[in-house]
C-alpha cells in the first residue's frame, strides 16, 4: 500500500510513501503521519491511498501515524484544495490551519559548540560584521542552541554552509533530533473509593483512632456527588496531606488513578440568560434560512441589520434549528477574544456543547478543544478567522458575523486567505446556507446582493423600541476659535460627559491610537523620534515613560532631548488612548473610569473582567480603540464620544472611507440600545466631508451608491480582482532590484492585467527588513474567477526562481489584499 503525502513546506505536489504492514489499518486519507523528507524528519497530511504506484525511485516508509480518526475527509479536501488553489499556497500549507499548532513532530537541528575553539576562530576573523564572525562570537559564548534560534540571532536564515564549514574545522557539531509535539494529552491523578459506602463506615472508627486527616478524606469522598475527585483538589478542600492517601491506599479503602483531564478555555465576561420574542421581521429570516438548512441547499444571504437590530438572536434561533436538526454550526466573529458577549449568548442557550478557537487560549486549550471537535463532542463552535478550518462534520450552518471586518483577512502567515469569502466556498462544497451579517455590509458584500449573488436581508429597525442614537458632529477648528476646546475635549463632548454621569448613565469614549501621544519630535530642528528598525515614529507611553514602536515592538526610553541638535525643547504630539484617559481623570475625578486596548488586555480574561464591572455600572467611562466598536451591547451606555473622525479618514487606502464609515456607524451604534434615547458626539477636523455626512444622517444606502460609483470609474473591488506582490530583504538594494526584476517576468504574462509599476511600501521598513511592492488589477469582466491573474503570478514565480539572480530573495503573494499599508 502507498500513500500520498503532503507536507507545510512550498511544494505543489505530494510525496509517495510506503505503508508499513503495521500502519495499514491507521493510515487513511486526513490522517498525520511521520515521514522522513530528505535528511529531516516531518509531519505530513495523507491525501490519498492506492495498491500501487508509477514512482520509480526508491520509495521511503513512514514511520508513524499520529491520528486515530482523520482530521479531514475526501469531501472536505476539496475545500482545502480551492484555499490552496486561490490564494497561491501549497496544499499542505492550507492544510496545517487544520491542526493547532504544536502538535507536529520534526527533526529539529541543534548545534553543539567547542567554546574556546570557536572564540580562537572569532579571534582571526577580520570582518567582524560577516556572517561567520557573528555566528562564532555567539557559538563562544554558549555550549548548545537549537538552528532556529540561532538564526534568529544573526538576523539571517542561509547559515547552515558556514555551519557545515565550522563542522568541518571542528567547532561544532550538528545533531539532527527529533522533536515530540509541543501540546499532549494533560492526565491528573484522581482518587475514589474502593469499597462499598456500608464497608467504609463499618471501619471508620477504626481509622478514626489512628488518623483523624484520613476520615476526613474519606468523609468528603462518600458525601461527593462525583465518584472520583482530582487528588490536588481533594487535598485543597479537606487541608490533608499526600502520606494520609498513600496510607489508604496501601489499605485498599481508596484507588489513585491517572485520568485525562480537558483543559476548557473559561470566559470571564458572563450574562443572565435572557427570553426575546422575535420581531416580526426576525422571524421571516429565520423561516426564510431554515428552509436551507432543512433542505441541505447551498445559498448566500446578507443580513443588513442596524445596530441593535438583534442580529445576534437570529443567529441563535438559527443555531436551534441546525442543532434539532442533528447539525452542527460554525459561527465566526471578528475577533473572538474581543467578543465575549456573543460568545457568553450561546453558552447561555447550548452549554457544554459549545466550543471557542481563538489566539488566546492556550496550547492546551486550543488542542483539547479542537480533540472535542474531532470526536463531535462539541456541536457548536465560535472562533475567530482560523475557525474557519474547525474539523466540524455535518455542518448545517456558517455565519459571519460582522463581515466587513478586516481581521477576518490572514495577512501574515500563507496561504493569505479571508475567511468570510473561504465561509462562502466551504457553504457551497458542504451544501450549507452562509449568513453574513453586519450594520455595515462590505462594498464587495452589497454589490454581491445587488447583482444576485447573495440574497439581501434586512432588520431596518432596533428591537424593544429603542431608537437609533441622535448624531451630532462637532468641528474642532471652530471650537479653538471660541476657544471651547480643552486639551484633546471639545467643551460641547465635556457637558454631554457631566450630563450622564450625573443622570448615573454610561459613557465610552473612542480613539482609534494607541499610547499616549504618537509623536515626538524636537521642537528647535523638527526631528522626529523614529523607530531604527521601521519607518514609523515610535509612541509615547507615559505610564512607562517609555517610546514603543507598535510595528516591531521595540521599547526605549523616552528622550530627554534631541538626538540631532541637542535640544531639550521635545514636543509630544497626537493623541493616544492614554492621553484620552488621563484628560477625563482630570476633568471628572469621581468617575470611574478604564481603558481597553491591546496594550490594557494582554492579560488572560482581563477584557471580559472589565466588560462585567461595566454592564454592572462598577465603571462610568470606557476608553478604547476600535475595540469598543465591536459587538458591545450595554442597555445603560447613553453616550458615544469621538475624539478624532480623521484617524482613519486620511489613510492612503482606497478603502479609507469605507472603514471610517464602518467604524464610527459601529461605535455610535454601541449608544441608546434600551430605552433611553442616545447621543452620539464626534470630534472632526471637516464637518462637511461627505462619508462624516453620510454618518450623521446613518444613510448606508446613500454611501454605497457613492462608494460604489468610485469604485466603478477607479476599476477597484467588486469591479476588479487586486493581487498584491511584496518583496523583502534586509538589503535594501537587493530588495529594490528583486522587485524590477520581478516586474519584468510578470509583464510577459500579463497582457490582460493592469500592472503596476514597482514602489516602495507606504511602511517602508518593518523588523529592519525593506519592503517593496507591485500591484496588479485583473478586471472581473474579463477575467471572472482570477484564473488569469493566479496564472500570470505563478508563470512568472516560477520564471523568477528559474532564472532569476535574486531568486534567494523571498516573494510574498497576497490575493484580494484587505491593506496596501
Amino acid at each position: 500500500m502507498f500513500a500520498e503525502v503532503v507536507f507545510p513546506l512550498p511544494f505543489r505536489h505530494s510525496f509517495t510513501y510506503s505503508i508499513p504492514k503495521e500502519f495499514e489499518e491507521s493510515v487513511m486519507i486526513g490522517v498525520r503521519v511521520v515521514a522522513p523528507f530528505g535528511k529531516r524528519t516531518l509531519t505530513g497530511f495523507v491525501i490519498n491511498i492506492s495498491e500501487t504506484t508509477n514512482v520509480k525511485e526508491k520509495i521511503k516508509r513512514l514511520t508513524d501515524v499520529l491520528d486515530d480518526q482523520p482530521i479531514f475527509s475526501k469531501d472536505s479536501l476539496k475545500f482545502y484544495e480551492w484555499v490552496s488553489d486561490y490564494y497561491l499556497s501549497s496544499l499542505g500549507e492550507a492544510l496545517k490551519n487544520s491542526v493547532p499548532y504544536g502538535l507536529d513532530v520534526e527533526s529539529k537541528k541543534t548545534i553543539i559548540s567547542d567554546k574556546e575553539f570557536c572564540l580562537t576562530l572569532f579571534a582571526k576573523e577580520k570582518n567582524v560584521k560577516s556572517t561567520r564572525a557573528k555566528l562564532l562570537k555567539i557559538l563562544s559564548e554558549k555550549e548548545s542552541f537549537k538552528i532556529t534560534y540561532l538564526q534568529k540571532l544573526v538576523r539571517k536564515k542561509s547559515i547552515y554552509s558556514v555551519l557545515k564549514t565550522l563542522e568541518k574545522q571542528g567547532a561544532v557539531t550538528i545533531l539532527n533530533e527529533i522533536e515530540d509535539a509541543k501540546v499532549k494529552i494533560k492526565k491528573a491523578k484522581f482518587v475514589s473509593l474502593n469499597k462499598t459506602n456500608d464497608e467504609v463506615y463499618s471501619i471508620m472508627e477504626e481509622i478514626e483512632k489512628k488518623s483523624s486527616k484520613q476520615v476526613v478524606l474519606l468523609l468528603e469522598l462518600l458525601n461527593s456527588k462525583e465518584k472520583e475527585i482530582q487528588q490536588s483538589e481533594l487535598l485543597k478542600k479537606t487541608k490533608s496531606n499526600q502520606s494520609s492517601i498513600n496510607s489508604l491506599e496501601k489499605k485498599g479503602i481508596v484507588k489513585v488513578f491517572d485520568k485525562e483531564v480537558e483543559r476548557v478555555y473559561t470566559e470571564t465576561y458572563n450574562e443572565k440568560m435572557q427570553e426575546f420574542d422575535l420581531t416580526p421581521n426576525q422571524k421571516t429570516i429565520v423561516e426564510k434560512v431554515s428552509k436551507d438548512i432543512e433542505e441541505n441547499n447551498f445559498k448566500t444571504y446578507l443580513l443588513h441589520g442596524v445596530t441593535g437590530s438583534g442580529k445576534t438572536q437570529v443567529y441563535i434561533e438559527l443555531a436551534k434549528l441546525s442543532h434539532k436538526k442533528g447539525k452542527t454550526v460554525l459561527i465566526l466573529v471578528p475577533e473572538i477574544s474581543l467578543t465575549p458577549q456573543i460568545t457568553s449568548r450561546f453558552f447561555n442557550n447550548f452549554g457544554s456543547e459549545v466550543t471557542v478557537m481563538h489566539s488566546r487560549m492556550s496550547l492546551g486549550e486550543r488542542y483539547d478543544s479542537w480533540r472535542g471537535i474531532i470526536n463531535g463532542k462539541y456541536k457548536i463552535v465560535i472562533g475567530a478567522r482560523s475557525a474557519i478550518f474547525a474539523p466540524l462534520e455535518n455542518i448545517g450552518l456558517i455565519v459571519v458575523d460582522e463581515e466587513h471586518d478586516q481581521s477576518y483577512k490572514q495577512y501574515d502567515l500563507i496561504p493569505k486567505y479571508n475567511a468570510r469569502d473561504a465561509a462562502v466556498l466551504k457553504g457551497f462544497f458542504g451544501k450549507v446556507p452562509v449568513l453574513l451579517g453586519s450594520a455595515t455590509p462590505s462594498i464587495e458584500s452589497m454589490y454581491n446582493s445587488k447583482i444576485g449573488k447573495y440574497e439581501l436581508l434586512e432588520l431596518p429597525e432596533r428591537v424593544d423600541n429603542a431608537k437609533l442614537p441622535k448624531i451630532k458632529l462637532v468641528d474642532i477648528i471652530f471650537e479653538k476659535k471660541k476657544n471651547r476646546m480643552t486639551g484633546v475635549f471639545s467643551k460641547t463632548l465635556l457637558e454631554a460627559i457631566d450630563l450622564r454621569l450625573t443622570k448615573k448613565e454610561n459613557v465610552i469614549i473612542l480613539q482609534n491610537r494607541r499610547g499616549f501621544a504618537t509623536q515626538a519630535y524636537c521642537d528647535d530642528c523638527g526631528t522626529i523620534d523614529m523607530c531604527e528598525d521601521c519607518s514609523v515614529s515610535m509612541v509615547y507611553h507615559i505610564n512607562k515613560n517609555i517610546m514603543k514602536c507598535h510595528y516591531c515592538g521595540a521599547v526605549k526610553p523616552a528622550p530627554r532631548g534631541c538626538k540631532t541638535c541637542g535640544s531639550i525643547n521635545i514636543k509630544f504630539f497626537g493623541t493616544g488612548t492614554q492621553r484620552v484617559e488621563d484628560e477625563l481623570a482630570y476633568h471628572f475625578p469621581n468617575a470611574k473610569i478604564e481603558r481597553i486596548d491591546s496594550d490594557t488586555i494582554n492579560k488572560k480574561g482581563k477584557l471580559g473582567i472589565i466588560l462585567n464591572s461595566f454592564r454592572k455600572g462598577e465603571i462610568d467611562i470606557l476608553v478604547g480603540t476600535q475595540i469598543v466598536s465591536k459587538g458591545m451591547d450595554f442597555a445603560n451606555v447613553t453616550l458615544v464620544g469621538v475624539i478624532s473622525a480623521e484617524t482613519s479618514l486620511w489613510m492612503p487606502d482606497f478603502r479609507a472611507d469605507e472603514r471610517t464609515f464602518q467604524l464610527l456607524t459601529q461605535v455610535s451604534g454601541r449608544s441608546g440600545r434600551s430605552k433611553e434615547e442616545g447621543e452620539v458626539i464626534i470630534q472632526t477636523q471637516n464637518h462637511k466631508n461627505f462619508v462624516l455626512q453620510k454618518v450623521l444622517d446613518n444613510n448606508y444606502n446613500d454611501f454605497y451608491q457613492h462608494e460604489i460609483l468610485l469604485r466603478q470609474q477607479n476599476q477597484y473591488p467588486p469591479f476588479s480582482r487586486l493581487g498584491l506582490i511584496e518583496v523583502k530583504n534586509e538589503d535594501e538594494q537587493k530588495a529594490k532590484q528583486a522587485v524590477t526584476d520581478f516586474h519584468k517576468r510578470l509583464m510577459k504574462f500579463g497582457d490582460r492585467l493592469f500592472i503596476m509599476p514597482p514602489n516602495e511600501a507606504i511602511i517602508a521598513k518593518v523588523k529592519r527588513v525593506y519592503r517593496y511592492q507591485i500591484m496588479i488589477k485583473s478586471l472581473r469582466s474579463s477575467d471572472p474567477n482570477g484564473k488569469i491573474l493566479r496564472n500570470a503570478l505563478l508563470n512568472a514565480f516560477i520564471d523568477y526562481n528559474q532564472k532569476s539572480r535574486f531568486r534567494d530573495v523571498k516573494i510574498y503573494f497576497d490575493i484580494d489584499p484587505q491593506s496596501v499599508l
